[in-house]
């Protein structure tokens, strides 16, 4: 996985960061189930995205993003620039990407007015379909501009947000459960529950100052498995979360 702190680091500062701050902005709003469309618009990601398309496809990236006057007109426009076979992820920068930022722009620019009189509140309906489309960006830029696979490029986007949580005290890389009469089980589902992605257990041990490496394998990570809570591959060495895992950690520990 690319370290967060260097992807698309070859882009202008400014301009990273605003791709960075109005992604992680989404997420985190998703995140928390503010899923209101003031709260998860994905208009800003989208004139960042397409300031860097197009700054790829004509070979200069601008200093700073800009909004298109129209953002369908100008994604069509990128559409019809000449393929170039020997450009890295030309496809998706002509055709893919330009083809979704419309949709990504509209969904929650203009939809958030119009929910009236449905059986059903489209609110949540719309956030996944926002986080779903700009995930999907994100890691296919960070796999062009990055000459990775698929897989990484996900795993490293993934770890650019993390669910926050008053319960979860980040030291640099160490992080600790501030409820100290946690059990070690409890303490590793809130871990990998405020972690996004494949968390090692050295970490994990490391983090809840578990005494003994073998024991907690043995004692905690396993058990935690067998009861589909995490799943924890023993050969690779690394835990993450299960949907059950999640549902207990924000229901029950999370509240305390």
């Amino acid at each position: 996985m690319i370290e967060p702190s260097r992807v698309l680091a070859a882009l202008p500062q400014a301009l990273r960061e605003e791709l960075l701050d109005s992604y992680q902005k989404i997420m985190s709003n998703y995140l928390e189930r503010r899923w209101e469309p003031s709260e998860l618009n994905g208009g800003k990601f989208c004139e960042v995205v397409y300031s860097i398309v197009n700054g790829a496809l004509k070979g200069s990236f601008p200093a700073n993003a800009s909004k298109p006057s129209n953002m369908l007109a100008a994604c069509q426009a990128l559409e019809k620039q000449s393929p170039d076979p020997t450009r890295v992820g030309d496809r998706s920068l002509r055709v893919l990407i330009p083809r979704l930022l419309p949709v990504l722009y509209e969904i929650r620019n203009n939809r958030g007015v119009g929910h009236v009189g449905g059986d059903v509140d489209p609110n949540h309906m719309d956030a996944e379909a926002v986080q779903a489309m700009a995930s999907w960006v994100m890691a296919e830029l960070v796999r062009i501009f990055h000459g990775v696979k698929t897989d990484e490029a996900q795993q490293t986007v993934d770890a650019l947000v993390e669910p926050k949580s008053p319960l979860i005290w980040a030291v640099g890389e160490i992080k600790r459960v501030l409820e100290s009469k946690m059990t070690a089980k409890n303490q590793v589902l809130v871990l990998l529950h405020h972690s996004t992605g494949w968390v090692s257990a050295t970490d994990l041990l490391s983090w809840v100052e578990y005494s003994n490496a073998s024991m907690f394998r043995n004692k905690v990570l396993r058990p935690l498995h067998k009861d589909r809570l995490i799943e924890f591959n023993a050969e690779q060495g690394v835990a993450r979360i299960s949907p059950s895992g999640a549902k207990i950690a924000e229901e029950e520990l999370l509240k305390k």
